[in-house]
């Protein structure tokens, strides 16, 4: 099971989208640093408030969020 308990969404903070810890830092934020070459010690420094535990929770709540899944549909029948 995958346990991300760093990650919470309350609709009072950044308008209910994921965050860390309750704070003002979105998850997609950090994604985003990652994805373009931030390095981890650098986003550690410039957001004193996280630590490596909840970068890792975002990239993992990321990777899931992007898991594929194969839906099977019935198509229905024509008739004319």
């Amino acid at each position: 099971m995958l346990s991300l308990d760093r990650i919470t969404f309350n609709p009072r903070i950044m308008g209910g989208q994921a965050c860390i810890r309750g704070m003002r830092i979105p998850v997609s934020l950090l994604v985003n640093l990652v994805a373009n070459g931030k390095p981890q010690e650098e986003i550690l420094e410039e957001y004193p408030d996280l630590e490596q535990e909840d970068i890792r929770q975002s990239l993992l709540y990321a990777a899931w969020l992007t898991q594929e899944r194969i839906y099977e549909f019935k198509i229905a029948e024509q008739v004319l």
